[in-house]
């Protein structure tokens, strides 16, 4: 059976154990944690889950944004927006002038718990077989074994 959006039946720690592993100068939003906290397609559970947080909480819930990069509005009379913006400029985030966070820069990938601006080590792979010196790779040496029986 499927939570209902506002029950009281929503596992909420499983959402707050997933915003809680998203390291500081990096953000998540609401359908990446839903899905990793095994409600896909469930975006709205984490805001409601959000909003029941108690305000000494230790949960980063300033990390959590929507799928634009964007802050999400609150309130009219709410000043959560801007508490959540300094915080994540604090943390390194970068806004863009339409008050956007670049996902392709700054969104966590759970496999790779890196905080921002720690480069991981390059891996060292095989080198293409048109690299002079190189040694082909077995299907390579297929193709450059035909190539000289047609010649």
């Amino acid at each position: 059976m499927k939570p209902v959006a506002g029950s009281r039946s929503v596992p909420r720690a499983s959402i707050y154990a997933v915003i809680s592993r998203i390291p500081k100068g990096r953000v998540a939003t609401y359908g990446q944690v839903a899905a990793l906290a095994g409600f896909p397609r469930h975006a709205r559970l984490v805001g409601y889950a959000l909003g029941a947080l108690d305000d000494e909480s230790a949960v980063p819930w300033q990390r959590v944004v929507n799928a634009r990069g964007r802050i999400s509005p609150r309130g009219e009379e709410s000043p959560m927006a801007a508490v959540q913006r300094f915080l994540l400029e604090k943390e390194g985030v970068v806004f863009d002038t339409r008050d956007r966070i670049s996902l392709s820069r700054f969104q966590w990938d759970p496999r790779d718990d890196r905080p921002f601006g720690v480069r991981p080590r390059p891996r060292l792979g095989r080198l293409p077989a048109t690299v002079p010196g190189s040694t082909p790779r077995r299907g390579a040496r297929r193709k450059i074994r035909k190539d000289e029986e047609k010649k």
